[in-house]
């Protein structure tokens, strides 16, 4: 069953390297909670407490103006096929942007995708493993690249708009700290 530790094991790492899937959920102190899907090989586990992915341009920017707020955030992988596992990792996040300083080093450890708007610097302070048992056995089939065509067409300009336009404030009108010029 379930158990709690300090930090990620090699075992738990290889884990997360194997899903094509994560979640990421985080709240602000009062308003919407919000848990996102991601993929496109985002994530990268850069030490059994520190994993850092790679945000791209959405709908939305709810992580943003959570980790703005406070900070908090919580990954969540499930094998879909395999052995039955549930992994959560707790933590603090920090945001990092392309004109931030730690931008660079960062960014060259990720994949270069189209629309890149920010990076998420998770420390993590406990992780929890959970049976899994309840979820269901499904085939990934690949990646959608839909929003990777869809933000290769978009100029620089056309993506600075998008964000103001539809990034630039949560749902529950929190600042998500992208860039105003």
């Amino acid at each position: 069953m379930g158990k709690q530790l300090s930090k990620l094991s090699d075992q738990l790492t290889d884990f997360i390297g194997s899903q094509p899937l994560f979640f990421v959920a985080t709240a602000p102190g009062a308003g919407k909670v919000n848990c996102s899907p991601k993929g496109m090989d985002s994530l990268r586990v850069l030490s059994p407490n520190r994993i850092i992915w790679l945000n791209v341009t959405g709908s939305g920017n709810e992580t943003a103006a959570h980790v703005l707020e406070n900070g908090r955030m919580t990954l969540m992988w499930c094998a879909f096929s395999g052995p039955p596992l549930i992994l959560r990792a707790y933590g603090k996040a920090k945001m990092i942007q392309p004109a931030d300083p730690e931008w660079d080093a960062l960014s060259d450890r990720l994949p270069d995708i189209p629309g890149a708007r920010q990076i998420f610097d998770l420390q993590i302070d406990m992780v929890q493993t959970s049976c899994g048992m309840a979820v269901p056995y499904l085939d990934f089939k690949e990646d959608r690249n839909q929003l990777r065509e869809w933000s290769a067409k978009k100029s620089e300009e056309e993506l600075k708009d998008y964000h103001q336009k539809k990034n630039a404030q949560s749902l529950d009108g929190l600042p998500t700290g992208l860039p105003t010029e």
